[in-house]
């Protein structure tokens, strides 16, 4: 199953880091979120990725690239017919990763809508480049065919300054972004979509998906929510960074796969 992975937001939150590179690309354990993010996915069988590049995108296409030089051990052969002996083998190697310009602009719905073009099968996934979870992709996938609307979200329970879901039962009633107060579940992201999930968004790259498109599922009812109370923490500024990278190198990182 395709899975598309925003990359291209500004980070503004987070400039220690992302004055330099994209905040997909700021490492956790010596490696870029992005790549946690990734891993995740193809834990659980989905290694078919479309990365939405925006801002310095061209670090993030660097860096997959050079996967293989970066990450083997070498033997270079010198003179007018160079060669290149890879000695290792990685997890990686049955990854395909689409590389998609989006624009620097574009906000959340208007590159998810590009991404369409790339998505060729019914139902797919998708996530942002800045958030991790031990969540069961597989299960969400099963939970969203089995009540056949067009979008599933992860609901996990953060903090308060996200987008607030109202909700009965399992169906999202209501999306209000960012509540004054804590807020019992909020978007997770890690969502499961089908192809009509076209059909709310606005045309141009102007649209934000976490505004008009998610509000007008949740009042088709066509919005339900898979609900996580395991881990889950979004990577907005530097403390929250480095909360990660502490919890990896402690050997209790709960998302490692």
């Amino acid at each position: 199953m395709k899975v598309v992975i925003l990359c291209g937001g500004l980070g503004t939150r987070l400039r220690e880091e992302t004055e330099y590179r994209p905040k997909p690309m700021v490492p956790v354990g010596g490696r870029p979120i992005l790549w946690h993010i990734m891993k995740l996915y193809a834990h659980h069988g989905h290694n078919d990725f479309v990365l939405c590049l925006g801002y310095k995108g061209e670090v993030i296409k660097d860096y997959f690239r050079n996967y293989l030089w970066n990450t083997s051990d070498v033997t270079l052969k010198l003179g007018r017919n160079p060669q290149i002996k890879y000695h290792s083998t990685h997890d990686e190697e049955d990854w395909t990763v689409t590389l998609l310009e989006t624009g620097q602009e574009t906000q959340t719905g208007g590159r998810l809508r590009r991404a369409l073009a790339h998505v060729p099968d019914d139902t797919f996934l998708f996530t942002y480049g800045d958030g991790l979870t031990d969540s069961d992709i597989n299960a969400s996938i099963a939970f969203h065919r089995s009540h056949g609307q067009v979008a599933t979200m992860t609901a996990v329970r953060p903090s308060g300054r996200f987008g607030e879901l109202a909700m009965d039962g399992q169906t999202v009633t209501a999306f209000r972004e960012k509540p004054e107060q804590e807020a019992a579940y909020i978007n997770g992201g890690f969502m499961v979509l089908n192809r009509s999930i076209a059909d709310y968004l606005d045309a141009g790259d102007d649209c934000v998906f976490e505004r008009k498109p998610l509000e007008r599922l949740a009042l088709a009812g066509q919005l339900k929510a898979y609900c996580h109370d395991g881990f889950w923490q979004c990577m907005d500024t530097y403390r929250e960074q480095q909360m990660l990278e502490k919890m990896w190198q402690s050997g209790q990182a709960p998302w490692k796969r």
